[in-house]
């Protein structure tokens, strides 16, 4: 398995830990593939009755890496892995609970949306500034982040371009429980532990009724990634991207 990412598993749980602490979790295309594949090995696995999404001790993920960013744009299309990785997010069928201490930004914000049990920090920040970059909100978070927040929370965060801290995220409807930092990994473990230990069946069959069809958030994230790659040709995103890029050294 990549050293950026992480794979263990123990007591029915899979955990998937984001460790490039050095670049604040930043995710390449090689990262988005094993987080991808680990995923589609949990979920055939008789082993594995639920997962855990974690980043390091202050920090989730800030998000695309720079370098793919920087790629996304002179390609002008966004890169498959991430999309891939999103949709097998979004077509499990077993529970995904995540640990978030720190930042999470852009596609980190995106993918808590498919969780299904979210423990955050009291100092974790969420953001997703899209369209501050001239692009289009990606990963479903068109389609989730009104079912979730409602449509004027969901525009504060996807459109605005607002930061949520741990509290209005919890009020958002997105964090499911706010905890000192220093809680954060055993309470998400134990929750997961617990998730792990119910009758499988009953809680795939629970998680299905309560999602709805995956397909059609599957089919949003392609939606998006269309939107995403078109307005990426346009002289007036690639601008905001590559200023931004610049910025980020």
């Amino acid at each position: 398995m990549n050293e950026h990412v992480v794979v263990s598993i123990a007591d029915g749980v899979s955990t998937l830990r984001l460790d490039r602490l050095d670049r604040q979790n930043a995710l390449t295309g090689q990262m988005f593939d094993m987080l991808s594949d680990a995923l589609a090995f949990g979920e055939s696995s008789s082993r594995v009755r639920c997962f855990l999404l974690a980043g390091m001790p202050g920090v989730f993920t800030a998000g695309h890496d720079v370098a793919e960013l920087r790629t996304y744009a002179e390609a002008g299309v966004i890169g498959e892995s991430a999309t891939h990785f999103l949709k097998t997010l979004a077509m499990l069928e077993k529970p995904v609970v995540a640990a978030v201490d720190g930042i999470a930004v852009g596609v980190g914000t995106a993918m808590l949306l498919h969780c299904s049990y979210v423990v955050a920090s009291e100092w974790s920040t969420f953001s997703a500034p899209f369209v501050d970059l001239g692009m289009s909100p990606e990963g479903g978070c068109s389609l989730l982040g009104p079912r979730i927040m409602g449509m004027q929370r969901s525009f504060e965060l996807f459109v605005m371009g607002e930061q949520f801290d741990a509290q209005r995220a919890w009020q958002a409807g997105f964090v499911n429980k706010v905890v000192p930092p220093e809680d954060v990994e055993s309470v998400a473990e134990a929750s997961a532990r617990a998730l792990a230990a119910k009758p499988p069946e009953a809680v795939r069959a629970a998680l299905r009724l309560m999602r709805g069809d995956r397909l059609d958030i599957a089919r949003r994230v392609d939606t998006e990634a269309t939107a995403f790659s078109d307005l990426l040709r346009s002289p007036a995103a690639r601008d905001a991207l590559q200023a931004f890029i610049k910025r980020q050294g």
